[in-house]
């Protein structure tokens, strides 16, 4: 391979759409409990549109402009193209897996049915449902009154009406009907006479009842049809100086509810003037991309699809394990202060951070916390712990990062609770996010300053920490809890450059001395030494990285990739990529750890780190990479990776632009997240 050789890079968008292809995957895999199934469509189609409200916004952004400001090898022209016939087989194969899901619940007993379906008695239940639910909730717009583009939300779906009168004496007219999902549930459980469950949606719960909203108004004939529309999630800031980086943001937010549309979705069985209509009102032109599907969109709610006590239909449970080297009633500083410890989330309890920042909380030789957060639980024990220690005279700083897309409202919220209480919050800095997950407790020890630093791969939120596969790393070692000490520093100089000897921190050195540590095993390849790397993430992107992988293949470095999500690098291609092997884990668990290792001439180094090998990671956020020193967390994480590299069940070979092939062999069938939930568990004896 010379200098001038052309390196096979995949498009991130189209790597992406392979990585919701696993999903799509999942939901079909029958070896999955049937709810699990239809989880996954939900997950699927949550995806999906997240990808158009970012990705797809992106490049039709990049389509209007004549002259891009940087130089791209993107031709957002053709990769549309491609996304939109990629999009179009996966929804034909949606639709199929969600027919047959359907199918299969009915042999169990559960009917999901429409409203032409329902009985007498049913149909009953359904209308007083409706008046006492869900008509508070309605607030129809006349198609016909309807002013701008801005009147469709986004994430939103809509029922299109038909409205008509069977004598004719009243001209037909139309109507738009938000549907409130955030205050209903999708789905309403039906009365049954039998051991028969049977369900009904929302959408059909409306349409039942449309004469309820209408009639009186003459109207007596009704038909409605689905139709949503995503928009550009992009938020654009003001540049007014004199305007605080808090209220930038929540003016953004109040753009992006009218962000431009970037995929408007509907009934294919809608009659054409509705349709063309409502084109007209949302100045929907010839060139946007609209998709007629079926009777039903918005299947992210199917993640909530309610268990009518079919346990079979269900992973079995998975609690949460006891650590072996934490205790109840024992302090877990203390612990700490002996040895590292290090979390596994979901196998091991995310309440241990909540008992370590409560203990901290109340301890009197704490005198203070600092804290990352990034996106925090809904109902969180995180800041509820925070607000106990300012109460309890803590000194306490959180690093609230605004730009946390698609939390920032919440964030916001949270910014608001904590200073209430005297918490001191800063914002990110901008033009950087704060993506680090640390934690810095200072307590007073012997009349010295003594540290206790946390560094994670992800969120503290402990919803998230049910489902996200994620380490913590608990640590009183002061070389690291110092440079803890100097990375608080550095946020809070807006990034005034500091000394770490422990820690690697973006947007400063991190990709560099990953390219060192590459340049390393190459040396070392070459010489006949030991040399192999295994890389963990869940997305590998930065072209300078995957350019120097390459190089280390070809000097016969043995490297193995782990990628969850997207993968740019194309891994054995004949003279570039023979010593590289990939896989991607997609199961119950999302797989969201970050981990390194290098061979280093027979020493191995390990690192955990919040950062993606991804170009923002880098250059535009605030991360940090941690090395694991102790040799039993080495062995650990080790053993973990070993797992992982043996799934045959649930990993797929990551293979460019080739379909998700799952790893297959003779070997006995090993799935990797319970095998290493089994390993954690037989830990504890």
């Amino acid at each position: 391979m010379t200098a001038k050789t052309k390196l096979p890079i995949l498009n991130r968008e189209i790597s992406w759409l392979h990585f919701n292809g696993r999903v799509l995957q999942e939901a079909a895999d029958r070896s999955n409990p049937l709810l699990e199934r239809l989880k996954f469509l939900g997950i699927f189609s949550n995806n999906r549109d997240e990808f158009f409200r970012v990705r797809v916004a992106t490049l039709n952004r990049m389509l209007k402009v004549k002259s891009l400001p940087y130089d791209t090898a993107v031709n957002p022209k053709k990769v549309l193209k491609e996304i939109f016939e990629i999009v179009q087989v996966q929804e034909k194969e949606f639709m199929s897996v969600y027919e047959e899901i359907v199918g299969e619940l009915k042999s169990h007993g559960i009917s999901i049915i429409d409203e032409s379906q329902l009985n007498e008695e049913q149909g009953l239940f359904v209308k007083k449902y409706f008046r006492e639910q869900v008509r508070v909730g309605l607030f129809p717009i006349m198609i016909s009154s309807l002013r701008e583009i801005s009147s469709l939300v986004d994430k939103s779906i809509y029922l299109a009406v038909k409205l008509g009168r069977s004598d004719r004496k009243i001209k037909d007219d139309f109507a738009l009907i938000e549907l409130p999902t955030r205050t209903v549930s999708r789905f309403l459980i039906l009365p049954s006479n039998d051991e028969n469950h049977y369900v009904i949606l929302l959408d059909d719960v409306v349409r039942y009842c449309l004469s309820d909203v209408f009639s009186i108004f003459g109207y007596d004939t009704f038909s409605a049809y689905t139709v949503k529309i995503t928009r550009d999630a992009e938020l654009d800031f003001d540049s007014d100086v004199s305007k605080s980086f808090l209220e930038v943001i929540s003016e953004s937010l109040k753009q992006r509810k009218r962000g431009i549309p970037v995929r408007f979705v509907f009934d294919k069985a809608i009659p054409g003037d509705l349709l063309k209509l409502l084109q007209k009102r949302l100045d929907i032109g010839k060139n946007d991309p609209t998709r007629g599907g079926g009777r039903y969109h918005n299947f992210k709610d199917f993640m909530g699809f309610p268990n009518m006590g079919h346990k079979e239909l269900q992973y079995s449970p998975l609690p949460p394990l006891k650590h072996k080297d934490l205790f109840e009633n024992r302090s877990v500083l203390s612990i700490v202060r002996e040895r590292d410890i290090m979390l596994s989330f979901p196998y091991q309890s995310f309440q241990y951070i909540i008992d370590l920042l409560r203990e901290a909380s109340i301890d009197p030789k704490v005198r203070s916390i600092k804290m990352t957060i990034y996106r925090a639980a809904k109902n969180s024990g995180v800041i509820n712990a925070l607000v106990n220690a300012a109460r309890n005279g803590k000194y306490v700083t959180v690093f609230m990062e605004l730009q946390a897309r698609f939390d920032e409202e919440a964030n916001i919220f949270w910014t608001g609770r904590l200073r209430e209480e005297g918490v001191k919050v800063i914002h990110g800095i901008p033009g950087f996010k704060v993506h680090s997950k640390l934690i810095l407790i200072r307590r007073k020890e012997n009349n010295k300053d003594f540290f206790y630093s946390l560094v994670g791969t992800g969120n503290f939120n402990e919803d998230t920490a049910k489902i996200y596969a994620d380490i913590s790393l608990l640590t009183a070692k002061q070389d690291i809890c110092h440079d803890v000490v100097n990375a608080f520093h550095m946020m809070e100089a807006s990034l005034k450059p500091y000394k770490f000897e422990k820690l690697i921190l973006s947007p400063f050195s991190m990709r560099n001395f990953f390219i060192k540590l590459l340049n390393k095993e190459i040396k070392n390849a070459k010489a006949g030494k030991e040399a192999w790397v295994i890389v963990k993430l869940n997305s590998l992107v930065d072209e300078t990285i995957v350019r120097k992988l390459y190089r280390a293949s070809v000097a016969g470095v043995k490297i193995q990739l782990i990628i969850r999500g997207i993968c740019v690098l194309l891994p054995e291609v004949e003279g570039i990529s023979e010593n590289i092997k990939g896989i991607s884990i997609v199961d119950r668990f999302l797989e969201h750890a970050r981990v390194l290792v290098f061979a280093n001439g027979g020493k191995p180094l390990y690192y955990i780190t919040s950062a993606d090998w991804m170009v923002r990671n880098f250059d535009n956020r605030v991360e940090v990479a941690c090395p694991v020193d102790d040799a039993d967390l080495r062995k650990e994480l080790q053993d973990m990776l070993d797992i992982e590299l043996a799934d045959n069940v649930k990993a797929r070979i990551i293979a460019g632009r080739e379909a998700n092939r799952y790893k297959n062999g003779d070997a006995p069938k090993l799935r990797s997240q319970i095998e290493f939930y089994n390993y954690l568990k037989a830990k504890l004896g």
